[in-house]
């Protein structure tokens, strides 16, 4: 017979002698004595009696004065910030004192419904219990919770759980759109995301018919069980109700306390077919090694978006709505999913959009990435790449007239602007910035590309500022290679806001830009500085060729945006046109690599010809995607 068992066939007995009903409660305090006297030995024994043990959550890490240890008591969630140094005692005591007080508040409440005195509440006991020994109370925080340790407080034990798989973040997006993938934030501590399980659940509509409720898989109170991946797409069916998320962080077969989420609003309809949808079809599964794909999108920052200009210049055509930051998201980050590609390069992105949105989206997919935010800017560049292809070595951000204005290799570039100082003026006062990441290839250590990413003056007659900028950036380009990559090849993506015939594609493309270039008095005569040119680099290739426009909004349509690769170690070997809209495939050879590009920009109404049509996507598209073979 268990422990507990004798505990209460011993108060059965008892009653059945004669004892009066109202020497019961004398009688049933008989349990928790037996209980203080238990040790986890015999409380494990029973636990079919007594109910599995809750959880006691312990974080302890080397280095930190504090502790903390988390569980819930009487349906009430007790954090206690505990120094590692203190005594075992003083928790216990704190414990217990708050299980006193807690009792007191119940039987104050309890008289002031009955109006009758009441007696005061026995202190609770409070053990902890380590390997079926009781931890001495002398014994200081940091060594006494050890993980599978078994805390006893009153009738009530916990199994002890320290530095267990642990959510710090978790939470769903705002809007959610029906044929949209649904990716929560989620940041684990002591666990690793890929072994967390995933539990999705969609509210049960009142008017939802009895033979929808008998085709639903698996029902819990008002909710129904729709899936079990970390990202979750609402069908049409689940249009006007709420999604709700069970999820539980692991690391291997370790597992913390689970986490439900409920998001805020119901799923909405969403627009459809879009344009992109045809283009998934050519990239509907990732580029197999040696291949990579490559993406750059300017994804339009939302502080941009909501001016007077684009409402009523930029973007007329768009209905309100169709602006709104929660409305694009959902669009983008389908859309950039379902390239399935390796490196994406992505400019105007909002702060809180790449911490709160892309990257949780695109971790979900395998990808990880860096952001660079521009001063004085709520917007900046975002580099993602596939963390099973490639590792981050190392990263070389600059913001562009810093380095011109402190770098003594820019120095001859600097005095020759001296010669203007309105045009060195606005030079030094642009935020523009180069993101440059270091990769290594995984399946091949060793081989590394230089990838960067860069969005420069955006004024239509800043073009000798970009003239600038772009110098500036190919020598910062070149000294990285050189000191952190030696070999390693270059695939510099952005928005250039520059078109074919511009000074800054010259530069890239021929190496050099003569005194006479047009761009030198872009900006009038005040700001004219002519010279001569030269780039750190061989010529450079754009790998999609000059499209026929990249940004198509209202009173301008052109090429802007750009992969370039340097072609005497990668060479353009095919250029196939499908009849489908806007697909180019180009296969590019590298010492032996194969590339593929592919260019998703249109569709083909004639020869060199192509048609966008995507406005329904209510921001500036740039977009280019390519496959690498290495």
């Amino acid at each position: 017979m268990s422990f507990l068992t004798s505990c209460f066939c011993s108060i059965i007995t008892c009653l059945r002698k004669g004892f009066m009903l109202k020497r019961l409660p004398a009688v049933c305090a008989l349990l928790p004595r037996c209980l203080a006297s238990a040790t986890p030995r015999t409380l494990s024994s029973d636990r079919g009696l007594a109910g599995r043990m809750e959880a006691a959550v312990v974080r302890c890490l080397p280095g930190e004065p504090k502790l903390t240890i988390s569980f819930c008591l009487e349906d009430s969630h007790k954090h206690m910030l505990r120094d590692q140094s203190e005594a075992l005692g003083k928790v216990l005591s704190r414990i217990s004192n708050a299980v006193v007080k807690s009792h007191a508040k119940a039987k104050k409440s309890k008289k002031n419904r009955d109006q009758q005195p009441s007696e005061a509440p026995e202190p609770a006991v409070v053990k902890l219990f380590f390997g079926g020994d009781e931890v001495p109370d002398t014994l200081p925080n940091s060594e006494a919770w050890q993980d599978g340790a078994v805390l006893q407080v009153g009738e009530v034990t916990y199994s002890v759980q320290r530095n267990a798989p642990t959510f710090t973040a978790a939470e769903l997006p705002q809007s959610l759109m029906a044929g949209f993938p649904v990716c929560p934030k989620l940041e684990v501590e002591f666990g690793n995301l890929q072994d967390c399980e995933f539990v999705w659940f969609k509210e049960n509509s009142a008017s939802a018919s009895p033979a929808a409720a008998t085709d639903a898989p698996a029902q819990e109170g008002g909710w129904t069980r729709v899936g079990s991946e970390r990202v979750h797409v609402p069908s049409n069916q689940d249009v006007g109700c709420r999604l709700k998320l069970l999820c539980t962080p692991r690391d291997g077969r370790r597992s913390g306390p689970a986490r439900e989420l409920v998001s805020a609003g119901a799923v909405e309809a969403g627009p459809g077919v879009c344009t992109f949808d045809n283009r998934h079809a050519y990239t509907s599964k990732v580029a197999q090694w040696p291949a990579v794909r490559v993406v750059s999108y300017n994804i339009l920052a939302d502080v941009y978006a909501q001016t007077d200009l684009s409402k009523t210049v930029l973007y007329p055509y768009c209905a309100p709505y169709a602006l709104q930051l929660d409305y694009r998201q959902n669009l983008i980050k389908k859309e950039l999913v379902g390239y399935n590609a390796d490196i994406v390069c992505l400019q105007e992105v909002d702060k809180g959009v790449f911490a709160d949105s892309l990257t949780p989206a695109l971790d979900a997919y395998g990808l990880d990435g860096v952001f660079r935010l521009k001063e004085k800017q709520h917007e900046g560049l975002a580099t993602f790449y596939r963390r099973s292809k490639f590792r981050l070595l190392s990263r070389h951000d600059v913001m562009l007239s810093e380095a011109l204005a402190s770098d003594p290799s820019h120095g001859p570039l600097l005095e020759r602007l001296s010669a203007n100082g309105d045009l060195k003026d606005r030079i030094l006062q642009r935020s523009t910035s180069l993101q440059v990441s270091v990769l290594e290839d995984l399946v091949k250590p060793g081989r590394k590309v230089c990838v960067a990413n860069t969005h420069l003056y955006w004024h239509p007659k800043g073009g000798n500022v970009r003239l600038v900028q772009m110098t500036v950036a190919l020598q910062h380009l070149s000294q990285v290679v050189r000191d952190a990559a030696p070999g390693a090849p270059l695939l510099f993506c952005g928005d250039f806001n520059s078109t074919p015939n511009s000074g800054v594609v010259q530069l890239l493309s021929e190496a050099a830009v003569p005194r006479e270039h047009a761009d030198w008095s872009s900006s009038g005569p005040e700001e004219t500085c002519c010279m001569e040119l030269g780039s750190t680099f061989p010529p450079l290739l754009s790998a999609c060729g000059q499209p026929a426009y990249t940004n198509y909004v209202g009173g301008f349509h052109g090429c802007l945006d750009y992969i370039f690769i340097q072609p005497e170690s990668m060479k353009v070997g095919l250029c196939l046109w499908a009849e489908h809209p806007g697909f180019i495939r180009m296969g590019v050879e590298q010492k032996g690599l194969t590339i593929n590009l592919h260019c998703k920009m249109g569709t083909k109404v004639g020869k060199n010809v192509l048609k966008l049509v995507f406005l329904d996507l209510s921001r500036r598209i740039r977009l280019f995607t390519s496959g690498m073979r290495v």
